[in-house]
């Protein structure tokens, strides 16, 4: 509940100036320059690829020496990973400065000087290799529940960073100064984080040479690793190679349009993430049970609720997204009708996958590495080739055809047949009156009420305030009714949640 709360607290917080300093670094630096650090930081993201499975599987082995306090163990395996980061780092490092020399073709014609661009990567790459280097030892703030350390500290430094930036820009318009306060930034956080960790665990000594030494002691900690890094690359390359294959086949400009719907997107899925995610160590904990009946009623109760959050945000995404764009930055800045619905369809899959993926972790299931392989060579191929034929909707067609696939078809059945052992076609009855209660809430709000609603939400914030009060509240209550009236685990959630609400 406390990380939930200082979550909630700093998304409140960050909301608001994030889109008034969206607005001013668009005016003030201009679309191409907002495009060009998107596409940088995800070129890096491809090299961060190399640590992707190693902090959960950390976490996940610091789960029990926790518990149990034995700070000797901690140190050690606290020890252990600051050896791999170690390595990870110098893997990265290397491996970026290679990629740099490829800056020039890369970036062939975007008006930009090449100086500009090196100090800008160089300064992103730092900027992440702290983490590697010093800030590795935050995992044990989250394995410990403690993460709410982590958030305040990072998003009050954030705050700070930004409201310089946004300072800069307005009355100097330096690119360069941008960059630098990027970078000082993250140091000055890595110098707080660290006094924090030391006054939070006094005792906490980590070694490198010791994990050296004490990396064959561990052998749990590289099993883990090998199947969630190709579990977890899949998510990457589904949600990060985007904006760099839209500058590839349309320009920097469009990476920054994209960018202004999914500055929105994610400012949403962070919100719901504050709520949904906390209940992962539950399923853990409701499998280990060993009641089987028990455990697929709560997985049809938590997927109720994930179909619902889904259902209305994705409603509320199509229909309010273009006009508080209009307002917020202006008509000039909208996207076709056509990439905005298959974005309203990758937010629907984005929130209703995580019912089964949370209960595949907690069965340990994540040993089918065919499938996030499968996944990202039918993302990129199909991306590759419909990007090149229809620009921007093509680049997100490879991302909805890699997860009809995989995520909507394979992963159900991987569940049902090894971890519920059930037939998956008791899945597919029952997820058909999911859809049909959503979409048929989503008919009667355009045919039966939305055209009577006699507000011009682009006219103004207010009305676009009032607009979306209206709309979004009536969906609600249609889409809950009938998720009521035709599927059991809504029944079954609304009854726990009812009875909890009796008890003193």
């Amino acid at each position: 509940m406390l990380n939930a709360r200082v979550n909630l607290i700093f998304y409140f917080l960050t909301l608001a100036l994030s889109f008034f300093s969206r607005k001013l670094f668009l005016d003030c630096l201009g679309a191409e320059f907002i495009g060009l650090t998107g596409t940088l930081y995800n070129l890096l993201g491809f090299l961060n690829l190399a640590e992707l499975g190693i902090g959960s599987a950390i976490g996940y082995v610091l789960y029990k020496p926790l518990f149990d306090q034995n700070k000797a163990r901690i140190n050690e395996i606290i020890s252990v990973m600051g050896y791999l980061y170690r390595w990870i780092g110098l893997i990265i490092l290397g491996a970026g400065c290679v990629l740099a020399c490829f800056l020039p073709w890369i970036f062939p014609a975007t008006g930009f000087d090449l100086t500009l661009i090196y100090f800008a990567y160089y300064t992103f790459l730092i900027s992440s290799l702290i983490g590697y280097f010093i800030n590795y030892r935050q995992n044990l703030l989250g394995a410990d529940q403690r993460n709410y350390v982590v958030t305040a500290y990072y998003q009050t430094t954030n705050i700070i960073k930004l409201l310089i930036q946004m300072t800069l820009a307005y009355y100097t318009g330096s690119y360069y100064y941008w960059v630098a306060i990027e970078l000082a930034f993250g140091i000055i956080y890595s110098f707080i984080l660290n006094w924090k960790i030391n006054q939070t665990y006094p005792w906490l000594r980590s070694e490198v040479k010791q994990g050296r030494q004490l990396f064959r002691k561990y052998p749990e900690v590289m099993k883990y690793t090998k199947q969630l890094f190709i579990q977890k690359m899949s998510y990457f390359v589904q949600y990060q190679t985007v904006p760099f294959l839209i500058y590839a086949f349309v320009s920097l400009k469009i990476v920054a349009f994209y960018g202004n719907y999914t500055i929105i997107t994610d400012k949403i899925s962070q919100m719901v993430n504050t709520f949904m995610e906390g209940s992962g160590a539950s399923v853990g904990n409701l499998i280990a049970e060993g009641n089987m009946d028990k455990t697929v009623s709560v997985f049809w109760e938590l997927l109720s609720i994930r179909y619902l959050i889904g259902g209305i945000v994705s409603f509320s995404v199509y229909t309010l997204i273009e006009p508080f764009i209009s307002l917020w930055l202006g008509s000039e800045y909208l996207l076709p009708k056509l990439v905005l619905v298959l974005i309203t369809v990758n937010i629907f899959i984005s929130y209703t996958r995580g019912g089964v993926m949370q209960f595949l972790f907690g069965f340990g299931l994540f040993y089918d590495v065919w499938a996030p392989v499968a996944e990202i060579i039918i993302n990129l191929s199909v991306a590759t080739i419909c990007g090149a034929l229809w620009g921007l909707p093509g680049v997100l067609l490879g991302g909805l055809a890699s997860q009809l696939l995989i995520v909507c078809i394979w992963k159900p059945y991987f569940l049902y047949s090894k971890g519920f052992k059930q037939s998956v076609w008791r899945y597919w009855k029952s997820i058909a009156f999911y859809f049909s209660s959503i979409f048929m809430a989503w008919a009667i709000m355009e045919k039966c009420i939305m055209p009577f609603i006699a507000i011009q939400p682009s006219s103004s914030f207010v009305l676009w305030t009032v607009y979306a009060i209206i709309v979004v509240a009536s969906y609600s209550v249609i889409c809950f009714a009938n998720l009521l009236i035709a599927t059991t685990g809504m029944r079954r959630f609304t009854f726990r949640f009812l009875k909890l609400r009796k008890k003193p």
